[in-house]
Parts: structure tokens; sequence; C-alpha cells
């Protein structure tokens, strides 16, 4: 009799749970283990939130548009899915930030905010005289001595002054977590700034020491420079769809919910909403923290997560004719500080940014809506939002027509925010869950890295997890 092959679950289709099956195939094909993996997905569509649109001509994203290259794992799956040929990088050229109805280049040298050369942040129209000499007191103060996690707020503040947070660093780290930067962690976000202050003592200094000569670590400080980001011509979704044509027949099952988690024995037993039961030997869980949070609250786990918030935003992609639009400003886009009075959190000029996403001819914008305290837009309508963007963009740009056509996408509760203390939280969660599942794996954004990169990163670590456990 042939050995019995272990069963590995996956719950959650998204990026993170199709790196973990993708990759815990090709490992057991190449290893030759005696295993089964499948993939559950509560939705009719893999991918999560890269969804692309196209139409005609267009490429417009729904979620994320891009990855960062300097984070290897995407670009090693797009190479092992055999589409790397299909890898485009972003155009590069300035980026602004809107504060009091006028557009200030980001100050070149701006690493997330922090001024590596002081010049361009001197002569920049974001701060007054105060808020300058007040930030150049980086340079001075000693380091915070304070153990432990603290808030990005708190953190920048401390070194920096109030203005330069809210007129430059906020609408940077907003940009990338739709946070309330007095609320999130700098141990889960950005723990590098506090390594830099805890070596060098200044930021300014520490950061200017770390960073190369010629290349800006950041998109859209400064011009003609190679871009940082990575997306496929035909958009983000190409990964998803080579993914899925790359998962063996039969191990995705769409349109099905695990409503129930079990134990019996050394097996893990999951109960669906179409009345079928799974033994797993193993289980990926990759779903949003509220998801996995409800199906172990039975068992009395992940407690630890519940005051864990999620911010609810919206994307809107409108298309125009190149005529329709007066643009006088080079560059890719633009954020917009709290203290200036818009709906919009910021704007990519995508058809400048992403040539390849864009008709001849033709102008594609995308803005933002909803952050931590402002995401009440998100629930009205589609035109609504679309008026009210249109509003905001005419305040900035000369747009003499209406667009050829919107798209809202919204995403309830879409971006997981990592709040002070949440490294702590989640440890103290795995290790609770190891004890009654340990065979069970948490991965995915709510938990260590919000970017697509970090997603595969812990989609690879939770299946490398498993195999060990397993064989």
């Amino acid at each position: 009799m042939g050995e019995i092959n272990k069963k590995v679950v996956i719950i959650g289709g998204g990026i993170t749970g199709l790196a973990a099956a993708f990759y815990m195939q090709k490992e057991a094909r190449e290893k030759g283990l005696p295993l089964d993996v499948l993939l559950i997905e509560a939705s009719n569509r893999l991918g999560g939130k890269i969804q692309t649109i196209r139409r005609n001509g267009f490429i417009i994203e729904r979620g994320p548009d891009s990855f960062l290259i300097r984070k290897k794992s995407f670009g090693i799956l797009a190479e092992d899915l055999g589409i790397e040929k299909e890898l485009v990088r972003n155009s590069t050229g300035q980026a602004y930030i809107l504060l009091n109805k006028v557009l200030h280049p980001i100050p070149l040298g701006s690493v997330m905010g922090i001024p590596t050369q002081l010049g361009p942040f001197v002569s920049s129209g974001l701060f007054t005289l105060g808020g300058k000499l007040r930030a150049a007191g980086d340079l001075f103060l000693p380091r915070s001595g304070i153990e432990g996690d603290q808030s990005l707020g708190g953190f920048f503040r401390r070194r920096f002054g109030s203005e330069v947070v809210e007129n430059l660093i906020e609408p940077l780290l907003s940009g990338i977590y739709a946070g309330d930067l007095d609320k999130l962690s700098l141990e889960s976000t950005f723990p590098q700034f506090k390594e830099v202050e805890q070596d060098d003592r200044s930021l300014i200094l520490g950061m200017k020491k770390t960073t190369p000569k010629k290349v800006p670590q950041k998109e859209g400080y400064g011009a003609k420079r190679e871009g940082v980001f990575h997306t496929f011509r035909n958009g983000l979704e190409t990964v998803v769809e080579a993914l899925e044509e790359q998962l063996e027949k039969d191990s995705v099952m769409k349109n099905v919910r695990v409503e129930q988690i079990d134990k019996a024995g050394e097996k893990t037993v999951l109960t669906l909403n179409n009345g079928q039961t799974i033994e797993a030997d193993a289980v990926i869980m990759t779903t949003a923290h509220e998801v996995a949070r409800k199906l172990f609250k039975p068992h009395g786990l992940l407690t630890e997560l519940a005051d864990m918030p999620s911010t609810t935003v919206a994307t809107v992609a409108m298309a125009f004719p190149e005529e329709s639009i007066v643009q006088d400003r080079e560059g890719t886009g633009f954020l917009v500080s709290r203290n200036s009075d818009y709906a919009i959190t910021a704007c990519t000029w995508t058809s400048r940014k992403w040539p390849t996403t864009t008709p001849d001819g033709k102008v594609l914008i995308r803005s933002y809506v909803g952050r931590s305290g402002e995401e009440s837009i998100v629930s009205l309508s589609d035109s609504d939002i679309e008026k009210i963007v249109l509003t905001d963009l005419r305040k900035v740009m000369d747009i003499k027509e209406d667009p050829e056509f919107t798209i809202v996408s919204r995403w309830k509760e879409g971006m997981p925010q990592y709040v002070v203390g949440h490294r702590e939280r989640l440890g103290a969660a795995r290790v609770e869950i190891a004890k009654q599942f340990p065979n069970v794996k948490l991965a995915g954004a709510s938990y260590e890295g919000v970017g697509l990169p970090d997603c595969i990163n812990q989609g690879k670590a939770a299946m490398q997890e498993i195999l060990e456990a397993l064989f």
C-alpha cells in the first residue's frame, strides 16, 4: 500500500494564498513529497485586492498598481511563472504635496519625508521658517530613550516638529497605510527609523549616510531616474492569471467559504458552507484578520486581534481625452496634506507614471479617497464620489470636460492598521494558536507587511514551516 498523501488547505486566494499554493506544489513536485494542496476562496475570483480592468485600451487597477523592485520576492515569482518579460518600470518625475490649494514639489533628497539634502528643504514652500528651524532640531536632539513600541506620529514629531510631519511625512506614509500616524506602530511599519536613531542619533545625518548619492530612494523625488516600481504590461492581474493557470488541476475551490474550524486528534477539520467537511494535516490562513478571528473565536483564540482596526478606502479612475485636460506641471502625481480642504488623499497621473496603461490621445487619472477618520465618503454612490473627486481635481488642474468613464473601486475595511503594540499582540496570538492548532499558520496583509512582496514572503514562509512540520 502506498503512502497516504498529507493534505494542506490554504484559506484565501489573494496573493499570499496563491504564492503559498504555487510554491508548495512546486516543492512537492521537485522533492517527490506525498502532498495534496487545496486552496479555498470565498469569492468567485482569485487575486484578492489585485484586480485589473482592461477597457477601451486602458489598463485600470482597482487595487494595488505595482510593487517595489528592491523587495525581491515578486520579481522572483514572476520569473518562476515565466512572465518576467511582461514586467515594466514606472516612468519617473516630480511628485507634489497639495497644501492650501498649491502643488509644492516634494523636496529633492527626501526619504519618506526625512530631508537628506538641506538646500531643497530650506527653499521649499511646504514649511514656514519656524517649521524649518524646528525640523533642524533633529541635528541636535538626543536619542529618545523610549523602550518598546511607539507611534509613528510621536516619533517623527519629537524629531522634526508637527509642521514637517503634517505637510510631508504624514501624506507620504498615509499613502502606504491610509492610517492615523498617531496610532500606527513604528516597530511594525518602519522599524529602520528607530534603528537609525539608535545608531546615528540624528535621522537627517543617519539617512544621509545610508542614502545612495545619485539614486533617491522614494519614487517621485527629482527627475530622470530609473523607476523603482514594477507592474505588468497588461496589468497586475497578469500574475494572478499565470498562477491560476499553473496551479494543479482541481486544487482550487471558488465560491466556497470556511464556516467552522475544529480539531480531531492531529487533524484540523474545516466545515464549508456547501455542507462539506475537510480533514487537513495543516492549514495556512491567509484571509483578513477579521475573518480568521471569527473562525477561531469559539476556541478563545486570536482575541488579541479584536481591536485591530482596518480602514475603508476607494480608488477612483477617470479616463479623459487628452485635449480636455491642461497639465502644465511635469510629474507623476500628488499627495494631499490633511490640513488641506480636499476629499481626495492622493492622485496619480497614471498615463504619465505608467504609459502602457493608456491609449494614445487619452489621459488616465487615479485618485484615492478615504483614510483613518475620513471613511464616510466611501459609502456614497459612484456618481457622488465622481462629482466630489472631479471638483477637487478641478481646483488643481484645468479639466474642461467630464471623464469619458469613471471606475470607482471600494475596499471596505481593506487596509489593516498596525497600531502601537501590533507585533507584541500578533506574537501572543501566534503562541496561543500554536498550542491548540500547531499546524495552522497565519499569513497575509494583516500581519507582517501590507505590500505585495511582503505578502508573498509571508505565504512562502508559512509554506516552509508547514513542510518542515509535516516531512
